[in-house]
């Protein structure tokens, strides 16, 4: 039988007299909590994993103190401490019903495995470690032996497909995803050591300010010291990153859904031109249902082909897209915008 199938239960409790004499009852009563929170069931947890948790979160305690907590923890309710090898695992028993903290319902639990799954290269990397502990809880709720058999099932219904070839994700070096969304959720400076698509390298200082992923790639949206114009730099170029002690304030000005809609990403310079070409209709009839814009225009020509007209940002992948249906597009004419915007 598991080790943490067995264990104690004092129904001992700290006197009110006794809480009310210390200064930080409150503070203790919170981090007491936190703690009970993230001890799971069925496997144990250091203390050094929870003090690691905990500090991702947010809350700085000592690793004493967590252990003097856990400690106590192994006394009054129903968790046991693993003492047979160091460092000490600590969990809740299976049929622990001394405390009431609350357990992820099975749709809870497939959320946070679907969030897991999806966000976690846009999430700060210490969020997701705060998080470990839910995370973990969540992947044996929805185990082979859950009676949640709905909610276990679903992640095998539904599937994000690609709209292009697939590509295998570029390698990330160690520690530079890290250090970026680190850099980013903090407001702080970023030293790199960056080698661009031409193989030049260098040493910049960056100020960060978006994180976006695009197909298989992640780019860092930042600025350069010195500097008041953005720049996209690829994380698999990023050879070392370093976290500056410096902060700085968020340019007021910059919004990164407008630097996307403005085509950033789309290799443009955010100049709108009003798009025109004929396609034939077979090729074409996506666009009725996905329009390129929502001004878009569509006229049926006799010859089996058909007319679009829509307002776009220029780029190249507009290019690459049109280039990619061969034959079926002609007469491709794009005018400027610029004079009718002013």
């Amino acid at each position: 039988m598991p080790w943490c199938a067995y264990g104690r239960f004092s129904a001992a409790r700290p006197g009110k007299t006794d809480m009310a004499k210390r200064p930080d009852t409150l503070e203790t009563v919170l981090l007491a909590l936190e703690l009970l929170r993230r001890i799971p069931r069925g496997r144990k947890v250091t203390a050094s994993e929870l003090h690691r948790q905990l500090k991702d979160a947010g809350i700085d305690r000592d690793l004493r103190t967590i252990q003097r907590q856990l400690e106590m923890f192994s006394d009054h309710f129903e968790i046991e401490r693993d003492d047979r090898s160091k460092p000490y695992g600590y969990c809740w028993l299976e049929q622990a019903k001394a405390l009431a903290v609350p357990n992820l319902t099975p749709q809870e639990s497939l959320l946070l495995r679907l969030a897991e799954e999806h966000l976690k290269n846009l999430l700060p990397v210490r969020l997701m470690k705060s998080m470990e502990g839910f995370f973990s809880q969540a992947r044996r709720n929805l185990g082979p032996d859950s009676t949640a058999q709905l909610e276990r099932e679903w992640p095998g219904k539904v599937r994000v497909v690609a709209t292009s070839q697939p590509l295998l994700p570029p390698q990330i070096a160690p520690g530079v995803f890290e250090a970026v969304s680190e850099a980013l959720y903090a407001n702080r400076w970023l030293d790199l050591d960056y080698q661009n698509a031409a193989g030049k390298r260098a040493k910049v200082q960056v100020m960060p300010l978006g994180l976006v992923q695009q197909g298989p790639r992640l780019y860092l949206v930042c600025r350069y010291q010195g500097y008041d114009n953005e720049r996209n730099l690829a994380l698999h170029r990023i050879h070392s990153a370093e976290v500056s002690t410096l902060t700085f304030a968020r340019p007021k000005g910059f919004d990164l859904k407008m630097y996307d809609d403005d085509g950033r990403f789309g290799f443009g310079e955010g100049e709108k031109i009003r798009l025109t070409f004929r396609i034939e209709r077979g090729a074409g009839l996506h666009l009725l249902e996905t329009p390129l814009s929502r001004d878009q225009q569509v006229e049926e020509l006799g010859d089996g082909k058909l007319k679009i007209s829509a307002t776009v940002v220029d780029s190249a992948m507009l290019d690459w897209w049109l280039r990619g249906f061969g034959g079926a597009v002609s007469e491709v004419d794009k005018k400027s915008m610029k004079n009718e915007e002013t």
